[in-house]
């Protein structure tokens, strides 16, 4: 069958006979125009703690309660928000003779700890929280509402939990017209193609991973025996701290990140459409097929965490170590029951 009697940017065209050709004008033209997308600027803040969000600041603190556990929510190697050993109604008295004393997992903790600091004013802080660190902790506060009055005494308990953002990420998949299955032009052009997929992402630190690449042959209606990619690759955001180039504003959150970055992927796939669309001569060795490209959000949790919206309504975006009782084995949402796990961030059920 000859190209000509083929709808121009339609699926059963005829690859180009030019065999030697990996990327053809087309193909350098959608290179250069990869490059020349510029990211919308957005505007936005979160008001609760979900994805991205660090109590790191001094002005978070967290009174605790009489009646329950208070649950508190650090992020994993991170500072965490200052924990009162008072109750809201005691926070603005005046305690006459304060004494406070906090024991944790590991049984008592001073003040010249290095990870775990008790300030002057009795609040706990963690400086650098590791996944050990989380348990329950409770501070024993005395003191004196006046100077006639006896001393009371208090028993504050805190459940304070790790937890990291989701390994959350877009995963694509596309379809290919391609050179004969065992061409060494089909290798060389999904290594280029991913090469310019994560420069064209360079700005924004997030990371191209090829998943899946397989040739197969597609018997099409009318257009005879065809060849055809199917590429499946995933984009995730890099740690800012880790990337190409410091990310400081509000925009490095990685779900701003990741939406720009499939905008600017879609764009580019569509472009490819419209280049092909407007070429006089025969169509290249390799091209997209307009249509197949498809995209799915995926959350996940990393081993040893994961989300429960009804135990942490507070933090109910975050993957929180998964409590004794429950484990999460590999990259998944959700810890799962484990009567005979008995510590914090199981990755087995022993």
């Amino acid at each position: 069958m000859e190209a000509s009697a083929l709808g121009p940017a339609r699926r059963g065209r005829r690859r180009t006979r030019a065999a030697g050709s990996l990327l053809s004008r087309a193909a350098i033209l959608l290179f250069i125009s990869a490059f020349l997308v510029r990211v919308p600027s957005s505007v936005g803040h979160l008001v609760r703690l979900p994805r991205g969000f660090r109590l790191t600041k001094d002005s978070v603190k967290i009174v605790g309660s009489t009646h329950f556990p208070v649950k508190v929510y650090v992020m994993l190697h991170q500072k965490s928000p200052h924990v009162l050993c008072v109750t809201q109604r005691l926070r603005n008295a005046e305690l006459i003779d304060p004494s406070f004393q906090w024991h944790g997992p590991k049984g008592k903790i001073v003040s010249e700890n290095r990870t775990a600091q008790i300030t002057s004013t009795g609040s706990l802080v963690f400086q650098n929280f590791e996944e050990s660190m989380s348990g329950i902790y409770t501070c024993f506060l005395e003191y004196k509402p006046t100077v006639e009055e006896i001393v009371k005494r208090l028993q504050l308990k805190y459940a304070i939990y790790a937890y990291r953002e989701p390994h959350y990420y877009y995963q694509f998949t596309a379809r290919y017209h391609a050179a004969p299955c065992n061409s060494i032009y089909n290798i060389s052009f999904e290594k280029k193609l991913i090469q310019i997929l994560s420069k064209l992402l360079l700005d924004l630190s997030c990371e191209i991973s090829l998943l899946k690449s397989e040739c197969h042959h597609i018997k099409m209606q009318r257009a005879g025996l065809q060849n055809e990619l199917f590429f499946t690759f995933s984009v995730s955001s890099l740690d800012t701290e880790k990337g190409p180039k410091p990310c400081t504003d509000h925009n490095c959150e990685p779900s701003k990140r990741l939406f720009k970055a499939k905008n600017l992927i879609e764009r580019f796939f569509n472009q490819q459409v419209e280049i092909l669309g407007r070429r006089a001569e025969r169509l290249p060795e390799i091209y997209y097929i307009e249509g197949t490209l498809q995209m799915v959000w995926i959350n996940r949790c990393f081993p040893g965490y994961g989300m429960n919206v009804q135990q942490h309504p507070k933090c109910p975006e975050c993957c929180v170590i998964c409590s004794p009782g429950s484990y999460n084995p590999r990259d998944g949402i959700h810890c799962l029951q484990c009567n005979s796990s008995l510590v914090y961030g199981a990755k087995t059920c022993l």
